[in-house]
C-alpha cells in the first residue's frame, strides 16, 4: 500500500510517478484504443489539465495543501467500473493534498 509521503520531495515522487502511469496509458491506449474501452473520456483532462497543473503548481511554488478534493479526483469516482490501475496512487496524492504531508513518518 502507498503511505503519505513525509517531504515535500515524497510527494512530488508520487505526483511524478502518477505523470508517467498517466502516460503509460495514453500508450496503451495509442496501440490497442479497441481494447481500452472509453477511456479517451477522461485521459486528455487526466493528464493535461490535472496531474499535469499539480506538478506545474508544485515546481512553480504556489501549490498548497488544503482540505477539499483534488479535480482529478472526479475522475477516479465516476470511472469505477473502467479499470484504472494507478487509483491508489490517485488516491493517495488527494489524501496528502487535504491532510499535508505524513509527519508520522
Amino acid at each position: 500500500m502507498i503511505k503519505r509521503p513525509t517531504t515535500p520531495e515524497g510527494h512530488v515522487e508520487l505526483v511524478k510517478q502518477a505523470i508517467f502511469e498517466v502516460e503509460e496509458l495514453r500508450a496503451s491506449f495509442d496501440f490497442d484504443a479497441e481494447g481500452m474501452g472509453n477511456i479517451t473520456e477522461f485521459v486528455d483532462d487526466l493528464e493535461q489539465q490535472q496531474v499535469k497543473a499539480v506538478y506545474q503548481a508544485v515546481e512553480q511554488g504556489s501549490y498548497e495543501f488544503e482540505d477539499k478534493d483534488l479535480p482529478f479526483m472526479d475522475i477516479v469516482r465516476n470511472n469505477e467500473g473502467i479499470f484504472l490501475p494507478f487509483r491508489d496512487l490517485l488516491s493517495m496524492i488527494n489524501e496528502t493534498h487535504r491532510n499535508g504531508l505524513d509527519a508520522d513518518g
